[in-house]
């Protein structure tokens, strides 16, 4: 049993849940910056906390819950890819705007294949409340035993999709179509396309969504290559491309690998988009520094980053989220096309 002794004077949860005519759940909720509350019953537990001049006692309440105060970003990459790739970064910053408005602590966890399991142990030792799981493979097997031991929403959906997970993704099929319509609607015909890894939904979806529409124009893609979302994959990944012949027109599935598809490109003599158009994905700070500027699917990452701390803050509140959220993609017209 644990016994919280309130300070002589000061307000108790059950107090304020009282006054506010709501029940002691509820004041936790808003106490914890949870969205499932309405405006209502939000705003008469805050007047309820104002007037009984309520502090929540952070240590008894962890006591008494096993709560941490503390939810766990983890990102099965490497170091390298953590801190190089524009989009995590951007999705990790909208993460942390909606838990700036929480007593909740964020701890970024980069788990490469999680050797000896110290990732899932950690995690299913009740040391975070919650966790995030953000630019997750195929084979990282290692967070179905994460899943197991605690809330868990994804960034994006999973090959191996199941209908209990929760997940925030953008319409990767939806941005593969209309890249490759807009490269249509260019006159381009020779299109070939540069993907992620074939171990991440995203670049499966984005793959998915630029063949369909090249189908129903009676074409197919002169080139497939994988470039493994990276810089230099988009490279190397371009030059198997040339070697085989020119395209016109190049779907890169993001901003990163279409900046080496560019290096390459000019290294070739091929003026953009004269010889050859361009299509990027994300819409992320790359796209406006490159040269030419890069026409790009724009994916909202700082929003879905947001939108996945509500989703779990949400779990942890005892609510019922929704299972998967789609968000909506456009395409930014630069230089490029």
């Amino acid at each position: 049993m644990v016994v919280s002794v309130t300070p002589h004077g000061a307000s108790t949860i059950e107090e304020v849940a009282e006054r506010a005519g709501v029940s002691r759940s509820t004041v936790s909720r808003v106490v914890n910056g949870s969205p499932a509350v309405s405006e209502v019953a939000r705003e008469s537990v805050r007047r309820a906390i104002d007037d009984l001049n309520y502090v929540p006692n952070r240590a008894a309440r962890s006591l008494a819950s096993r709560h941490t105060q503390a939810i766990a970003l983890v990102v099965p990459e490497d170091t390298a890819r953590f801190f190089g790739d524009p989009f995590i970064a951007s999705v990790v910053s909208g993460i942390q705007s909606r838990l700036a408005r929480t007593d909740y602590i964020l701890n970024v966890i980069l788990a490469n294949g999680d050797p000896g399991d110290k990732t899932t142990g950690f995690l299913r030792s009740g040391s975070v409340d919650g966790a995030i799981i953000v630019s997750h493979h195929d084979n990282d097997t290692f967070i179905d035993r994460i899943s197991g031991a605690i809330p868990v929403v994804y960034g994006g959906r999973r090959v191996r999709v199941r209908e209990s997970d929760h997940v925030v993704d953008s319409d990767n099929v939806a941005g593969g179509r209309i890249a490759a319509e807009h490269l249509l609607g260019r006159g381009r015909r020779r299109v070939a396309t540069i993907t992620g890894p074939a171990s991440m939904r995203s670049a499966l979806d984005r793959l998915e969504g630029f063949t369909a529409a090249l189908a129903e124009a009676g074409l197919e893609a002169v080139a497939v290559e994988d470039g493994d979302f990276t810089e230099a994959g988009g490279a190397l990944a371009t030059r198997r491309i040339l070697a085989a012949g020119t395209p016109d027109a190049l779907f890169v599935a993001s901003d990163l690998m279409a900046r080496g598809a560019l290096q390459v490109l000019r290294e070739a003599g091929l003026a953009v988009p004269g010889d050859v158009a361009v299509v990027g994905f994300d819409d992320s700070a790359v796209a406006s520094t490159t040269s030419p500027t890069l026409t790009t699917v724009r994916q909202p990452s700082s929003a879905q980053g947001e939108r996945l701390a509500e989703v779990l803050l949400e779990l942890l509140a005892g609510g019922a989220p929704e299972h998967s959220i789609v968000m909506p993609v456009d395409l930014i017209v630069r230089d490029s096309t």
